[in-house]
């Protein structure tokens, strides 16, 4: 979209707002900071994923914030506390305020034990950031039914791959350790049923060693390939 293309849909945006806000239909101080918030998110340029040292991708997040992704299935909603993992959530949440989330898919389900995704679509976008590790964190929480943590292959090796536990993990995952950086709150029987008949053929897990492809030809490879994948349309900070 041009900076024309932006103004333009930021105003009709703000328009709309007041008009529904003077209505009374919505609590004023809610909606529009929901509104401004996805608004801003919408003007960060896609060009800054391409440069991971970006300042606005490397801000202090809040001490609790919460994510939502909307799903081809529906909306799951995470909540996400800093002092679990600050590192991790730090890196999440501004990727998910860039955009490198959307329109990513869920490349690894396996029913009853998690749900992976992180992976953008955009080879040059996913290229860019497949390198870009962040430091351990002490685990602070188990891995329970609901939590959501980075995948890595080795030791400060977490990117941007994360997956949601769909059962409790902790016995396996507690001693790797899988550092836990939220809960969702809403909409694990969305993650539920999130598309699982391709297993581990459509990526797999970073230790597995199969996932070049997926960096190399994106969305394209996997739409051509894996079509009934589920996938996350959008993914936006929301107000706790």
């Amino acid at each position: 979209m041009t900076n024309a293309g932006i103004v333009d849909r930021n105003t009709a945006l703000r328009a709309f707002a007041l008009s529904v806000l003077s209505c009374g239909l919505l609590s004023a101080a809610s909606y529009l900071a929901e509104l401004l918030k996805e608004s801003e998110q919408a003007e960060m340029p896609r060009a800054i994923l391409l440069n991971p040292v970006a300042p606005e991708l490397n801000r202090t997040t809040p001490d609790i914030s919460r994510v939502r992704l909307d799903t081809s299935q529906g909306a799951i909603l995470i909540e996400l506390r800093r002092e679990w993992s600050p590192h991790g959530i730090d890196r999440f949440y501004n990727l998910v305020r860039a955009g490198y989330y959307d329109n990513v898919r869920f490349f690894r389900v396996i029913p009853d034990r998690w749900a992976q995704f992180g992976i953008n679509g955009d080879p040059a976008v996913a290229q860019a950031w497949r390198t870009q590790t962040i430091p351990d964190d002490p685990r602070r929480e188990s891995n329970t039914r609901g939590t959501v943590a980075f995948a890595f292959a080795v030791p400060n090796g977490r990117a941007t791959q994360v997956f949601i536990n769909l059962r409790d993990n902790s016995t396996a995952h507690d001693a790797e350790p899988f550092v836990p950086i939220g809960r969702v709150i809403e909409g694990m029987d969305v993650a539920d049923r999130l598309y699982s008949g391709y297993g581990e053929t459509s990526g797999g897990g970073i230790r597995a060693g199969k996932q070049d492809v997926l960096f190399k030809d994106g969305n394209t490879y996997l739409q051509q390939n894996f079509p009934k994948l589920d996938w996350i349309r959008q993914a936006v900070v929301v107000q706790p």
